[in-house]
């Protein structure tokens, strides 16, 4: 407590203030103090703390003193608290509430919360060093007399309504972008049916192979014209058109991952090439309940376990199924991690495929501590 010094409490010239919290008591090392209620402030100099009650006592202390410091958080029954070890204390100091302290730091305990971003702060300042850059300098008037820049509770609020200023500042801007990329997006999709004609006109000059891939281009671009309500309006018509699109859009990615794919994957697929019209998860579920009605090649299923997939109308159980039980038989015995990895699908895929084969007898499980484990049903086939 040596180190502190009695102070004003305003600010200098070329001091500025980082942070403050209320409900901050002192501590002398271990040693309770009268300082048990006030408020903190941090500046790029100094620590502030100004007494809640009588706001006249005021101590500072500045950030060149503090060595390096610790937080604590906070246990049952016991605050946080932030612990400040400090230098000896500077030659020719301004007086203080203490004159010799035997500790060589003090603790801040924080009432009312706030001690982590405090620390934060404390701790940016202290590796910026702005003291050594920056040095504290007084404006004198005309008559030769000190005047510090006043902080107080005018200063704090200057400081937060420039500090919101500038938030709503960069919030316009985030937003001015925005508007900038949807306004742009209607012409995009123009141009991609522009070039989606040419392709066509001119189909003799382009390899199939270059079409594919240029249709890939503008697929993970997510240009293509998506179904929305506001284009088919709402409810029935709406969610058909959308599963007419689906449909489409997951044929051939449901062939090269196997003909099934879980509605997570479906929904992060189809959102990623529907660009800017996100689909909630909502319209996707009712959607897809009527691509079985519209007899469309992708179709909706759950698992008895209420995993959610799509697969193609082509997809065969059975052959899954034995091909499963031949997997199994080969390996000895197998998880769901081990299938999804050899057969290329997720792990919740390979346990549905497991359990499916389990259920026309195909495999038997054994549950243990290290977990679900399948092995080939020796009761049928030996």
């Amino acid at each position: 407590m040596d180190r502190l010094e009695w102070s004003d409490g305003q600010l200098f010239p070329n001091e500025n203030l980082v942070v403050n919290q209320v409900g901050i008591r002192l501590y002398d090392g271990e040693d309770k103090t009268p300082f048990d209620n006030g408020t903190l402030m941090l500046t790029t100099h100094r620590l502030i703390w100004r007494d809640a009650v009588d706001t006249s006592c005021i101590l500072t202390l500045p950030l060149s003193q503090v060595v390096f410091s610790e937080e604590h958080p906070s246990g049952l029954g016991k605050s946080a608290k932030i612990i400040l070890h400090l230098s000896a204390p500077a030659p020719g100091r301004r007086p203080g509430p203490v004159t010799h302290s035997s500790n060589d730091y003090i603790r801040l305990s924080f009432k009312e919360g706030g001690q982590t971003e405090f620390y934060r702060c404390l701790s940016t300042e202290l590796g910026h060093r702005r003291w050594e850059h920056i040095p504290l300098t007084v404006q004198s008037t005309h008559k030769g007399q000190v005047q510090p820049r006043r902080a107080g509770i005018v200063g704090i609020e200057r400081n937060i309504q420039q500090k919101q200023k500038q938030t709503d500042k960069h919030i316009s801007e985030a937003f001015e972008d925005l508007s900038n990329l949807i306004e742009k997006a209607k012409p995009m999709v123009t141009l991609s049916r522009s070039i989606a004609n040419k392709i066509k006109e001119k189909q003799g000059d382009i390899t199939a192979d270059e079409t594919i891939k240029f249709k890939s281009y503008l697929l993970s671009l997510g240009i293509p014209d998506p179904v929305t309500r506001e284009t088919h309006g709402t409810g029935d018509k709406y969610y058909r058109e959308l599963a007419k699109q689906l449909s489409g859009i997951l044929e051939q990615p449901l062939k090269d991952c196997g003909g099934m794919m879980t509605l997570t994957d479906v929904y992060c697929r189809v959102n990623r090439a529907r660009g800017m019209e996100l689909l909630s998860p909502e319209d996707l579920v009712n959607s897809c309940q009527l691509l079985v009605a519209l007899q469309l090649p992708v179709r909706f299923r759950v698992f008895d376990s209420g995993v959610m997939v799509c697969q193609l109308l082509s997809h065969s159980e059975e052959k899954i199924i034995l091909e499963t039980a031949k997997v199994v038989e080969d390996k000895g015995s197998i998880t769901a991690e081990e299938l999804s990895q050899l057969v290329g699908v997720s792990v919740i895929l390979a346990k549905e495929r497991l359990l499916s084969t389990e259920k026309t007898a195909g495999v038997c499980r054994d549950e243990s501590v290290e977990g679900l484990r399948f092995y080939p049903n020796v009761f049928l086939t030996r």
